[in-house]
Formats: C-alpha cells, sequence, structure tokens
C-alpha cells in the first residue's frame, strides 16, 4: 500500500462575502466614536496604514451626516441591539453565507458523497447549528458525521482542517466539507476605547467551503503544530457581553508574535520543524492586520514577496477571522507555482497554530 493513500488533499476552496462594502463607511463612523483629537488622529493613521481597501458586510451603509451606522437601522446611537437581537440575524445571514461559498465549489454529482461536515465560527451561535441546516439545504443524507468548532477565533481554520484531514488519513473513502463562517459586523461596539474603535477598520464578513478528500488534487496537507505562546492569555480575548461579543485586541500583539517566530529555525520542535524559511516556497499566513503580517515577516525574516497571497486577502476583504487564511490558501491553490508550504494562524490564548502542504503530486 501506498504511503501516500490516505493523504488528506484539500481539493478545491469556494469563497463568498456579502454584498455591501463598507470599509469607508464604517472607518467614518468609527472615527465619531472617539472624544479628542489625539485618539482621532492616531486613528486616522492606523486606518491610512492598514493595507485595507474594502471589506464586506451584510448590513447596508447607512448615512454618516444622518447619524446611521447601517441604513436598516440595526445599529442605533444610544440603542445598540442586544446579543440575542444580533444572534437572531447570525442564523439566517451565516446560512446564505456559508451556502454561498459552498456553491462556489461547484459539488454537481458529488453532494450524495460528503460523508462529514465541519464547520468553524467563533462569530454566532445556533441550534439547531450551521451543519445542521446546511445538511438540511443541501439534501445530504441523516447519516452524514458532523462537527463545529466554535470560538476559537481566528486561529479556527487550522483546528477544523486538521479534523477533516484526520478523518480522511482514517478513512480514505471520507470526503468532508469544512466551511469557516464568519459575521463579524455583527459586534460592532458604540464604545470610545481607542483600541476597540481601531477594531472597526480591520473585521469583516466572509465564508470559505472547502472539499477534503484522498483524491490527490489540489494541495497534499502533511501535518499540524500547535504552539500556546507564553504570558499572552490577555493579548487577544472575545467575550460575550450583553451587547454582542467584545472584542479585545492588544497592540502587543505583533510584537509578541514576533517574538515567537524568532526562536532557532532548525529546531525540529518549532514551527518551521527545522527546515527553515527557505524549505518554503508557499506561504498561507491569516491575514490578521498589516502589523500582523509585518510581524510574521520579521519574526522569520521573510522576504516581502513571500506574503504577497496575505496582503492581497487583506486588502481585498480585511479580517474574516477564521475564513481568512481559507481565502489566502484559494489563492495558492488558483496558481500553479511554487511546490511546498507553510500555513500559519494566529488566535485567542495566544496560539499560533500551523501546517505543511504541497501541490498534489509534488512529493520531492
Amino acid at each position: 500500500m501506498s504511503p501516500h493513500l490516505n493523504r488528506p488533499h484539500v481539493n478545491r476552496i469556494g469563497t463568498a462575502v456579502p454584498a455591501h462594502d463598507v470599509h469607508l463607511p464604517f472607518l467614518g463612523f468609527a472615527r465619531t466614536l472617539l472624544e479628542d483629537d489625539r485618539a482621532r488622529l492616531v486613528f486616522d493613521r492606523m486606518a491610512e496604514r492598514s493595507g485595507i481597501a474594502h471589506r464586506y458586510s451584510n448590513f447596508r451603509p447607512g448615512s454618516l451626516a444622518a447619524g446611521e451606522v447601517d441604513a436598516d437601522g440595526f445599529y442605533r446611537r444610544g440603542a445598540f441591539p442586544s446579543t440575542g437581537a444580533r444572534m437572531r440575524l447570525y442564523e439566517p445571514f451565516a446560512r446564505t453565507l456559508a451556502l454561498d461559498a459552498i456553491a462556489k465549489l461547484d459539488l454537481t454529482g458529488e453532494i450524495d458523497r460528503i460523508t462529514h461536515i465541519v464547520v468553524a465560527s467563533c462569530t454566532g451561535f445556533t441550534a439547531p447549528g450551521l451543519d445542521l441546516q446546511i445538511a438540511d439545504r443541501l439534501g445530504l443524507p441523516a447519516s452524514v458525521g458532523r462537527t463545529v468548532v466554535g470560538f476559537m477565533g481566528c486561529a479556527a481554520a487550522v483546528p477544523a482542517l486538521r479534523l477533516a484531514c484526520d478523518t480522511v488519513r482514517a478513512d480514505p473513502r471520507a470526503r468532508v466539507l469544512m466551511v469557516n463562517c464568519e459575521l463579524s459586523t455583527l459586534h460592532l461596539q458604540e464604545t470610545s476605547d481607542l483600541e476597540t474603535v481601531l477594531s472597526f477598520m480591520l473585521f469583516a464578513d466572509g465564508a470559505s467551503a472547502a472539499l477534503i478528500t484522498a483524491d490527490p488534487v489540489g494541495l497534499a496537507v502533511e501535518d499540524f503544530r500547535s504552539e500556546i505562546i507564553p504570558d499572552s492569555a490577555d493579548l487577544i480575548t472575545w467575550r460575550i457581553g450583553d451587547q454582542g461579543f467584545d472584542m479585545h485586541l492588544s497592540g502587543k500583539v505583533p510584537g509578541r508574535i514576533a517574538g515567537a517566530l524568532r526562536g532557532d529555525p532548525e529546531d525540529p520542535a518549532g514551527l518551521l520543524r527545522g527546515l527553515g524559511t527557505d524549505a518554503y516556497d508557499l506561504w498561507a499566513v491569516h491575514a490578521g492586520g498589516r502589523t500582523v503580517l509585518d510581524a510574521v515577516e520579521v519574526g522569520l525574516s521573510l522576504d516581502p514577496s513571500r506574503l504577497r497571497h496575505s496582503r492581497a486577502v487583506l486588502h481585498d476583504y480585511g479580517n474574516m477571522s477564521s475564513a481568512t487564511v481559507m481565502f489566502v490558501l484559494a489563492r495558492i491553490l488558483a496558481e500553479r507555482d511554487g511546490a511546498r508550504g507553510l500555513g500559519l494562524a494566529f488566535g485567542p490564548g495566544m496560539v499560533a497554530e500551523s501546517f505543511r502542504f504541497r501541490r498534489a503530486g509534488r512529493d520531492s
């Protein structure tokens, strides 16, 4: 039996975003929350240097002159919605966006062969969950295996992918549909706290869908490795509040990431598996923000061209939490250049989640 018979492959990836580009309107609204000129200057400087041009949401932009955040009045100044109200929108919004991403996979003639669903999301909860809603809409068999990876933040795509790959390794006949769906714009906060307001220039909505099987097509996934970054648990937090989920993203995050990545590149226990950066010509790094990508470049001494796909996703879509690294991987999959890659994502903990991959058929 070939040692690669059960090697899982990401055969293809579909991506989707909502219809409304809200980047500039959200920047305008966020600026009005700040109470002094110094804070507004900091915000303007960070927004200008963010590397983001577009972000998408289910909410239609409102008229800033009229004091509107969104055109439908979901966010009303002085009366931002409760967590319950936000979750009532999560269910239909997430279902529609996830199905849009799945449609991009073009599973015509393959639906009845799907054996498992893995769903990752940290921006909403509902039961019956998105896994069951997808199974129902696609007409999957009642025996389909279902798993939801919840509330793991921006790094969640990697544990979800690990679960999908483990399923294929255990049974080469398995065909896993993996979905990442995040609705970050359901959690805007009315606050003058600068760190919170700065998140208004980063986060957006997006969904990805991937087909993972033993078929030797696409990207062969080799292995996974996780690392908890010491003394960093308070730097990224994501807690459920009375008015949405409360995000805390410390300005110390990039420095801590750079420091964690500065270890010995030839250490076999490290994220690079002791091979150094030259062993990888494909880099799928979570586009958490310009400063995060800068920190990865500095920490690993990478040439800026290595993170071109991540910077392109950040520019075009912003940070879509767990879906973001899958958007990066989709761009790599669409090209034919390069042979061996490393995926990296960071999330609350703080954790660094990594995986290695190759283009199908390139085992040398």
